[in-house]
C-alpha cells in the first residue's frame, strides 16, 4: 500500500484551497491597531468603499465599522465575461471592544485613500472609580 506524503495530499486538496481561505480573508476588514498612553488608533483598509457607505456605531463598549462595496456598474460590458473575479462586493462589519465608558462624542474618524482612521481614547475604570478627599 501506497502511504500519502504532504505533497500528495497537498495537491489532492488544491484545487479547493481557495474556496475558503480566499473568500474569508477578502471579507475582512484588514486593520492595524496602535496604541499610545492615551488612545487606540485603528486604521482600516477599506478600498473602493465609498464614504457615505460607511457606518461607525458605539454600543455596550463595542466600537462596530460596517461599511458597503457596491459592483461598479460601468465594468459591465456585454461583449465580454470576467475569467475570474477575485475582488468582492457587498456588506462587511468588524467589532472591537473598547470598554464601556468611552463616549460617541470623543471618537473621532477620517477617511482617506481608502483607508479609515478611527482614533478611539483609552478608558480607565480605575481612574473613574478613584476620587480623592481633600483633607482638612
Amino acid at each position: 500500500m501506497k502511504y500519502l506524503t504532504s505533497d500528495s495530499l497537498n495537491s489532492l486538496f488544491k484545487p479547493f484551497s481557495g474556496w475558503f481561505d480566499n473568500n474569508y480573508s477578502a471579507s475582512v476588514m484588514r486593520t492595524d491597531v496602535r496604541s499610545n498612553d492615551k488612545e487606540y488608533t485603528l486604521s482600516i483598509d477599506l478600498p473602493g468603499v465609498d464614504k457615505n457607505n460607511i457606518e461607525i456605531s458605539l454600543q455596550d463598549g463595542y466600537l462596530t465599522v460596517q461599511a458597503v462595496r457596491h459592483s461598479e456598474e460601468s465594468e459591465k460590458d456585454e461583449k465580454s465575461n470576467y475569467v475570474f473575479r477575485e475582488r468582492t462586493y457587498g456588506r462587511m462589519s468588524r467589532s472591537f471592544y473598547v470598554g464601556e465608558g468611552v463616549k460617541e462624542e470623543s471618537v473621532k474618524a477620517k477617511y482617506d485613500n481608502g483607508i479609515l482612521t478611527v482614533i478611539v481614547p483609552k478608558y480607565n475604570e480605575e481612574e473613574k472609580a478613584l476620587k480623592k478627599i481633600a483633607i482638612e
